[in-house]
This record gives C-alpha cells, sequence and structure tokens, in this order.
C-alpha cells in the first residue's frame, strides 16, 4: 500500500502536466511488444542493437524521466523490491486516473522485469494508426485481446496530440491519386488541413479528440461516430459491425467506458508478465543489472 500510495502521489506532482500534454505513460504502458516486462524503458547500449524505445513508432514517447524520478523514490524507500514494469503499470493507471481523483482500477504487482528490448522486433506488436480493422483486430488477438478490448482501448485517443505525419495521407493522397479520404467529415478534414499544410511541419501537433484532449472521458466515440476520428485506426472501427456497436453502446453510457476500459487495461497488464525466478528488479530502469 504505501509504494502504491508513494507512487500515486510521485506521478502527480511531477507528470500532471506531461499527462495533460498527452497522457505518455499511457503510451508508453500501451505497448504489446515483450508483453508487460518493461523493455520499452531501456536505452540502446553503445554499439549494439538499437532498443525498443528507438524504433520508429516509438520515437514520440516521452515521460521516461518521470519513471527515472519514481524509481529512485522507490528504490530509497524499499530497494530491490519494486520492478520498473510495475512501477510503469501503475503509472499508466495513475495517469488516467488523476483528474478523478480516486484510481479507476486495481494493479495486480509482482512484475519482474525483461532484460531484452529489440527495436527490430517492434513490427507488428505496435497498432499502427495507418491499420485497417483486420490488421488491427489481428494485432490484439495474437495478444489474447479481443475486439471488444480493441475498440475500448483505441477510447484511449481521447487523452492527448498526434503528429501531422500519422494522418495526413488521409488529407492528400489516401489512395494515392492526391485525394483525400471519403469518409473523413469535410468540415473536419479542412480543419486539420489548415493545422497541417502539406508538407506539414514535423514539429506540428493536433489533439487527438477536439476540445476534450485533457479529459479522460467518452467523447471519442462521439467524434468517432460524426466521422472525425482522426486516424485510419479510428475510422476502421465503423467498418465492423460488432466494433461499431460497441463504439455505440461505450458512446451511450460513461460508466459502462470506464468499467470496460479498466477490464481491458488489466487485461493488456497479464500480457507475457515474468514472475518468480524469470528477469530481475531493475536499480535503473534504463539499463539491465550488472
Amino acid at each position: 500500500m504505501r509504494v502504491g500510495y508513494t507512487i500515486f502521489i510521485l506521478f502527480v506532482s511531477l507528470s500532471l502536466l506531461e499527462f495533460l500534454n498527452g497522457c505518455n505513460a499511457h503510451r508508453l504502458r500501451y505497448n504489446f511488444y515483450k508483453g508487460c516486462d518493461g523493455s520499452v524503458l531501456l536505452d540502446t547500449v553503445n554499439n549494439g542493437s538499437k532498443a525498443e524505445k528507438d524504433a520508429i513508432p516509438n520515437r514520440s514517447l516521452k515521460g521516461f524521466d518521470v519513471i527515472d524520478d519514481i524509481k529512485n523514490a522507490i528504490e530509497k524507500v524499499c530497494p530491490n523490491v519494486v520492478s520498473c514494469a510495475d512501477i510503469l503499470a501503475l503509472a499508466a493507471r495513475d495517469a488516467v486516473s488523476a483528474p478523478f481523483k480516486r484510481r479507476l482500477w486495481n494493479v495486480a504487482l509482482g512484475r519482474r522485469d525483461g532484460r531484452i528490448s529489440l527495436a527490430s522486433e517492434t513490427n507488428g506488436n505496435i497498432p499502427s494508426p495507418f491499420a485497417d480493422f483486420t490488421s488491427l483486430l489481428q494485432t490484439f488477438n495474437n495478444k489474447t485481446l479481443d475486439v471488444s478490448d480493441l475498440v475500448v482501448l483505441s477510447g484511449a485517443h481521447t487523452i492527448g496530440v498526434a503528429h501531422c505525419g500519422t494522418f495526413s495521407r488521409r488529407l492528400y493522397n489516401f489512395t494515392g491519386k492526391g485525394d483525400a479520404d471519403p469518409t473523413l467529415d469535410p468540415t473536419y478534414a479542412d480543419f486539420l488541413r489548415k493545422q497541417c499544410p502539406n508538407p506539414a511541419n514535423p514539429k506540428t501537433i493536433v489533439e487527438m479528440d477536439p476540445r476534450s484532449s485533457r479529459l479522460f472521458d467518452k467523447h471519442y466515440y462521439h467524434i468517432l461516430r460524426q466521422n472525425k476520428g482522426l486516424f485510419i485506426s479510428d475510422a476502421t472501427l465503423l467498418t465492423n459491425k460488432e466494433s461499431e456497436s460497441i463504439v455505440i453502446r461505450l458512446q451511450r453510457s460513461r460508466g459502462l467506458f470506464f468499467a470496460a476500459f479498466a477490464r481491458s487495461m488489466r487485461k493488456m497488464a497479464s500480457i507475457d508478465v515474468l514472475t518468480g525466478k524469470d528477469g530481475e528488479i531493475r536499480r535503473n530502469c534504463r539499463v539491465v543489472n550488472p
């Protein structure tokens, strides 16, 4: 209890601003490669293979310094006890929970940290913003997650921002003929073109959930049904009858969304967990123990 409380207080005090600018801890958590062993936290070793965090889809991740601060504080309280993987799971929960001043789901603890992190093995393990429904669902199914988990966890796009390059194809060259995605609301598309001219400034960012990107709520499903989902991977949720029906149900009830999100996060938190004598408890989340 003391450890969990300490992490919660540290996270709120150290990273609320970062949370409001993109919920980076949740993005760190929402990564399927090698499951839940904290591999995304490891740095690339000099002259070695690139680590997972240096893979192209992960280069925009932030919040590593926040995890470092939490780890350093926890080590002073109880050294060699709390893994970086557990810290990341707790931080992701508290990033979402902080505005509500209560924990939205319980986190099972006891994970151990992995010792391997390879950028080359992230392909196919990170849901792509360019993916169609079949590809997305296959990625989730490969990790024992189902269509409900896909739609529910996509609701995390209610928080944060995205770079123009992750959706500009929908604005300027959807089929390779200089056209726009016909499923994207035309007014919203015009707005996005003003924010992201072609070619776009790589530093420009846009809210993933217009006017609600700093609040964890069900608003994402409202804009989705208005054809204002930012990514191809958002819009594709409406192309399958089962996923579309889930979108409609989640849109109608905040309580249902919160409960479903908590359930899916707990499922994701149990993917390929290392326990017992597997892995280690890293002293520094960025490097394996000597």
